[in-house]
């Protein structure tokens, strides 16, 4: 009989923070900007600058660790970890190894197969490495110390997850944590998350873990799904022959499908540790955790129980609408404004989803404002516009965030209800189609959809449906 394998994965989850300046420093951490323009002597490593701890990562750090139901250290501190590399200015990293800030913490996931706790081993904070650039035409490589010093905190799972949907089931948990703390964006596309897998293969029943590979350069959830996949076979296939798994570092190429061998994996004395003798050990009093814990948000569950209780909309469309930090908040305050959450609730299930997955952008890339949303709603309520020029509108709307009001102003949509002018085309449209009054008064109903269509497109869709038929009906 065939043997069968289980996959056991840990994750190693590095989340860029939000904070407007460096770890150490007083340097921008804006996303882009020119190679080199955000540093200074202590992000570039030049001799004799010295490290300032921002309080601020402090803070992000224990909100993440609080919740993730994490024990929070209170007296930690920051150590070196060694190694040389172009990217790595100072030739160590400043990490934190003997006290991490964070541990022993869990978050729950549900996949197919249930409910489920994984548990995390730490939460530690530490200092962005630069980025290489490789040149191919001048066949060399180019270092921007941007990114250098940008904080990092890093999320050490246990290895708990069995398959590739327990993982995105739990980064899906972590990054919505984190992003409802307001702690980080969370765009795998820009960095801001990034997760290493580490994964071994065992017989199903064996008490021992096998020998784990970790991968790198995983930038989407699609690209850990096939990494997962991938190494996988590649272990079993290794076992089936009799050849051994070895420890290393492995690097994802996602356009071919495959991971090769970086170098072997390093254990914490080949970077030689050693507590920082620049930086004082951080002690957080009782008073500093408290305040921390006192400012947590209102995470996602707490809020889908309050929109149950507040708001008289579907289960479906709160889950939907939770999923997402900034969705949630968008509702919350077009609600503030316009008072009615069916309505802002359906302009969000339907229009805005549909152009987010039309245009492949996420709920935080909205840029249209609440102010405006309740505007349309209102222009809707009072039939100034109807629902066809509406939805026109909602378009322009969401790719430059126009005010509505303005716009129908200007562009002359104001739906007409003076009846006078309406009954005038429609007299028009009936005399030009007399086989579909035939057929209407032959006993079609549906002969009318036809001379509706007709009266809108002569009033260029800016007429009030349930006017328009009433009177149709009055003249035949």
């Amino acid at each position: 009989m065939a043997k069968q394998y289980e996959t056991v994965i840990g994750l190693e989850v590095h989340v860029e923070l939000a904070t407007k300046t460096k770890i150490f420093c007083g340097c921008s951490t804006a996303f882009g900007g020119a190679p080199n323009t955000h540093t200074c002597p202590v992000c570039t490593g030049m001799p004799g600058s010295l490290p300032v701890l921002n309080k601020q990562v402090v803070n992000y750090a224990m909100a993440v660790g609080l919740a993730t139901n994490c024990t929070i250290t209170q007296y930690c501190k920051f150590d070196r970890k060694n190694y040389f590399y172009p990217d790595n200015p100072q030739n160590y990293q400043i990490s934190q190894l003997y006290l991490p800030i964070c541990r022993n913490g869990y978050v729950d996931i549900e996949t197919s197969e249930g409910k489920k706790s994984v548990g995390i081993h730490e939460i530690h904070m530490e200092e962005d490495a630069g980025k290489l650039i490789h040149d191919e035409w001048e066949d060399c490589s180019l270092v921007d110390y941007n990114r250098s010093g940008v904080p990092l905190i890093e999320i050490v799972s246990e290895p708990d997850m069995r398959s590739a949907e327990e993982v995105i089931a739990y980064l899906e948990k972590l990054r919505m944590i984190v992003q409802y703390l307001g702690v980080s964006d969370c765009k795998l596309n820009e960095g801001s998350m990034r997760a290493d897998v580490n994964l071994s293969v065992r017989e199903v029943g064996a008490e021992t873990f096998g020998t784990r590979t970790e991968m790198k350069n995983l930038n989407s959830f699609r690209a850990i799904t096939h990494a997962i996949a991938g190494e996988r076979e590649r272990q079993i296939e290794l076992l089936e022959t009799g050849q051994q798994v070895t420890q290393e570092t492995r690097r994802w190429d996602d356009t071919k499908e495959y991971s090769y061998a970086m170098r072997s994996k390093e254990d914490a004395q080949d970077y030689r540790y050693f507590p920082d003798p620049d930086l004082v050990p951080v002690y957080i009093s009782d008073a500093w955790l408290q305040q921390v814990r006192d400012n947590q948000p209102e995470f996602r569950e707490e809020k889908m129980a309050r929109y149950k209780k507040e708001f008289d909309i579907p289960e479906y469309d709160i889950g939907i609408i939770t999923d997402s930090k900034h969705l949630a908040d968008l509702f919350e305050e077009t609600v503030a404004i316009c008072g009615q959450p069916k309505k802002v609730s359906n302009w969000l299930m339907g229009e805005t989803l549909r152009l987010l997955k039309e245009k492949n952008m996420d709920p935080e890339d909205i840029c249209f404002s609440p102010q405006n949303l309740a505007r349309l709603i209102g222009l809707v309520d009072s039939k100034a516009v109807n629902s066809t020029v509406a939805k026109e509108i909602f378009e322009v709307m969401f790719a430059e965030d126009i005010d509505p009001e303005k716009y129908v102003e200007e562009k002359g949509l104001k739906t007409v209800n003076d009846e006078g002018a309406l009954r005038k085309i429609i007299e028009e449209v009936i005399s030009a189609n007399p086989q579909s009054v035939e057929d209407y008064r032959g006993g079609k109903q549906k002969a009318i959809g036809f001379l509706v269509g007709q009266t809108m497109k002569a009033m260029k869709g800016k007429a009030d449906p349930g006017m328009v038929n009433k009177v149709l009906k009055e003249l035949l």
